[in-house]
């Protein structure tokens, strides 16, 4: 398997239960952290959040270290695609495939640079405030590939050859700070912090236009919270429900509202009898439902960094917000839940086709999702979240997907090993956990 970390890129024999890198490339750019610097991040002595400050310094980071190897994908010859803080995507792949050991190699580079400078021109004060930067790449369905910035998108070769074919941008004001989900007829899906686009792949150019399919919907946004969150809208990256023979295909994302709610708008086309919903901002929007995660009295902000997770017409969402917080988030992060009171809260919640209603199905108020993406084993029909207590330290729980019970817990300790810190929760097929922290990748054999 493909693993990578800020700083670079591994492959990785998972063969017989081992988690062995065979093979590993620094990303071009990016600072070398030595074992010695990430044993001193990693510690679980902190006492104040100057110490943080002090370590990060000692080692030349801040909060740009998470803006390189995000949401990346590997192609189908085998090829791995991520972006780097320095404007640029990588190509990688193996030097010999035959023979992992002999290493990794960038096969070629795209220089984005010229495209960030557009972006920045004359943008919002939430860019100026966090910068112009690559947010994510992936691939349409027909080879092509797609990046994203804070304020555009632009489709490419997966050779790089010729450089960006098209690039549409997005507003002045608006700010993108999660990546995308790209259906089968190469619609894409992007969440910028007041409005949702359908763009449109047709196989020759990008468009928003209606008649390609393209759409935009403003949703319901709020203030940036103290913790955790960028900007105003929506923590999500979208994400898509309703797939084959389902009757209804949305798209799902948390809104930026302070106390925010499930979103869910037709992807295609708008049913020809449904009747714009009371209180949402377009016909688009096929449902919306109020999130209060079972905590009373309501906090001042109940809120996601997260992608909702989704099975069937089923969604699950988790509140990130503490109302201490730091505003560089790679201190907030490492901070959150040793020095600063963790969030509570979660909810399940289900989309019903027949009604076009959202219905809460379970609540939680005394689970903690600090800042990884949550999970859901359709296999064992468990969510997952990964959150800190005192008593405990780090876990991974989990929760039965019907109930809200909980079922499971893999418990780290006060270790920050155990910071899953913006990653995802992940599962090999023997049911070891695949954990992403702030450390690097971990295999957690299972025990019975």
């Amino acid at each position: 398997m493909w693993a990578a970390s800020t700083g670079g890129v591994s492959y990785v024999d998972v063969s017989n239960g081992g988690f062995r890198a065979v093979a590993k490339v620094a990303t071009p750019g990016t600072k070398d952290i030595s074992e010695e610097a990430l044993d001193k991040l990693l510690s679980p002595h902190f006492t104040d959040v100057d110490q943080i400050e002090k370590a990060l310094a000692s080692v030349g980071l801040d909060w740009t270290r998470i803006a390189s190897n995000i949401y990346m994908f590997v192609d189908n010859d085998n090829v791995f695609y991520a972006s780097s803080a320095d404007g640029k995507i990588h190509a990688y792949g193996l030097v010999d495939p035959a023979n992992p050991a002999t290493g990794i190699k960038v096969l070629r580079t795209l220089d984005f640079n010229d495209t960030l400078k557009k972006v920045a021109a004359g943008g919002s004060a939430t860019l100026k405030q966090y910068g112009a930067r690559i947010v994510g790449v992936n691939a349409t369905y027909d080879g092509k590939l797609i990046i994203l910035t804070n304020r555009s998108i632009s489709i490419a070769e997966r050779s790089f050859q010729g450089g960006p074919l098209q690039t549409l941008e997005f507003g002045v004001d608006e700010y993108i700070s999660n990546s995308m989900a790209v259906d089968e007829k190469n619609g894409i899906y992007v969440a910028g912090d007041a409005a949702m686009y359908k763009i449109v792949w047709t196989g020759s150019k990008l468009s928003r236009d209606e008649a390609d399919g393209g759409w935009t919907s403003p949703y319901d946004t709020g203030r940036e919270p103290p913790s955790v969150k960028f900007g105003k809208g929506t923590g999500s990256t979208p994400t898509l429900m309703g797939f084959g023979d389902d009757k209804d295909k949305l798209v799902v994302i948390t809104d930026g509202a302070d106390r925010m709610k499930v979103v869910a708008f037709w992807r295609d086309q708008i049913p020809v009898d449904f009747q714009q919903q009371p209180g949402t901002k377009s016909r688009r929007i096929a449902g919306q439902i109020q999130i209060t995660c079972g905590l009373s009295p309501q906090p001042e902000f109940v809120q996601s960094e997260q992608s909702v997770v989704v099975n069937g017409y089923g969604a699950f969402v988790v509140n990130n917000i503490r109302l201490q917080g730091h505003k560089d988030k790679l201190v907030d992060v490492i901070a959150g839940g040793p020095l600063f009171d963790p969030p509570t809260g979660c909810e399940r919640v289900e989309w019903n086709p027949e009604t076009r209603q959202w219905q809460s199905v379970w609540t939680r108020n005394n689970v903690t999702g600090t800042s990884m993406v949550p999970a859901m084993s359709s296999v064992s029909n468990i969510a997952f979240v990964n959150g800190y207590s005192k008593q405990d330290g780090w876990e991974v729980t989990g929760m039965d997907w019907n109930t809200g019970e909980t079922v499971h817990r893999t418990i780290f300790g006060q270790d920050n090993l155990g910071n899953g810190a913006y990653a995802i929760i992940q599962f090999l097929e023997n049911g070891d956990l695949l954990f992403n922290s702030i450390g690097g990748v971990t295999r957690v054999q299972l025990k019975g």
